[in-house]
Formats: structure tokens, sequence, C-alpha cells
């Protein structure tokens, strides 16, 4: 949970960074096609059914890049709640919340679906140029299988499992850490305040 021009510049400058990806990747469009580039229907077909095997992958993807400005936000605001009065913090945590919620409700369906449409000529467009049919059919007989299925539906389980145990095991070593870094940034914002507003003022009785 945790201000606001700086951070809605680093927003922008994560966003646009796909985009400048996108344009120095721009060139290799123009490069000769491989030997396994050659299209044809059975093969758009197998295109389209990784695609599909593949959606929710591509689904979470999109909403990670939507969420990300909003995370970015939330994190660095914990800085500028440091110096709310303590009776208002909580409230306007909260607000804060509420607001990063609302950018997210709004924001990912926007880019998920955006990404679905995309897909088909990004990621479509690569799988075209780089297999031939052949390993395509390969490829969704790997997506498709049972065993694979498995493994991915147990990621979540994994990830929670990994989690917990990681967290656990780190726990004291990393929390004296961010305590110790929590109240330098305190102690040093806490000292800068007083002197800006001690030559506020003089500045003004001149």
């Amino acid at each position: 949970m945790n201000s606001r021009q700086t951070f809605i510049v680093a927003a922008l400058v994560s966003l646009a960074t796909p985009w400048a990806v996108a344009q120095s990747a721009a060139p290799a469009a123009s490069a000769p096609p491989t030997a396994s580039a050659t299209s044809s229907p059975a093969k758009k077909d197998l295109i389209q059914k990784i695609l599909a095997a593949q959606q929710t992958g591509i689904e979470v993807m999109a909403q990670q890049l939507a969420q990300q400005p909003a995370e970015m936000l939330l994190q660095r605001a914990s800085l500028a709640l440091q110096r709310v009065p303590a009776d208002k913090r909580a409230a306007v945590a909260k607000d804060i919340q509420s607001d990063a919620k609302k950018y997210a409700d709004e924001a990912v369906p926007i880019v998920r679906e955006r990404a679905l449409k995309l897909a088909p000529g990004t990621i479509g467009a690569l799988l075209e140029e780089k297999f031939s049919e052949d390993e395509l059919k390969q490829v969704l007989a790997i997506l498709e299988s049972p065993v694979n299925r498995k493994f991915q539906s147990l990621g979540p389980d994994m990830q929670r499992s990994l989690g917990e145990k990681l967290v656990a095991e780190t726990r004291g070593a990393i929390e004296p850490k961010v305590q110790a870094l929590e109240k330098s940034i305190a102690r040093r914002l806490s000292a800068t305040a007083p002197a800006a507003a001690g030559s506020a003022a003089s500045g003004a009785k001149k």
C-alpha cells in the first residue's frame, strides 16, 4: 500500500518501454523469410489453436502490464503517507487503494481485450515465420496434452508453496532491513521538511 508527478512519469516510461522495444525490433520484419515461413491454411489453423490454448497466459500478461503503473504508484505512495498526519493516514491510504482499484477495473479490460486482438498479428506472425507446420503440430500436442495441462494447473499452488516457504525462511533476515530502510527514509524526510519550511518562512519575512 503502499506521490505524484515523478510517479506518473515513471508509469508512463514503463508503458512506453514496450513501444520502444517494438520500434527497435521493427527492422527485423524486413528480413528475408526463413524456410519455415511458408504459409498455408493448415498452418494458420494450427496457430489459431495454439493462441486459443495460450489465451489465459496472454490475458495474465496483459493484466500485469496494465496494473504495473498502479503498483509503482502504490509502492511509492508509502513515502508520501509518512508525511500525512497519523489520524488521517488510514483514510488517505484507503482512498488511494480505492483509486487504484478504479484504475485497474477500467484499465485491465482495455489492455486485455487489445492483447487478444493483437496476438494473431504478433505472436501468431512469429509462430508462422519461425515454425514449420510439423513443428506447430508438435507444439499444439504439447500444449493440449493432459500432462501439460495438469502441470500448468499446479502453477498457482507451486508459486504459493514456494512463496510461503520463502517468506517464512527469510523474514528474520529481511524484516530488520525493511524496518531500517523505512526509518532511514522517514528520518531523511522529517529532516528536510522543517528546513524547507524554515527557509520559506524566512523568505516571507524578507
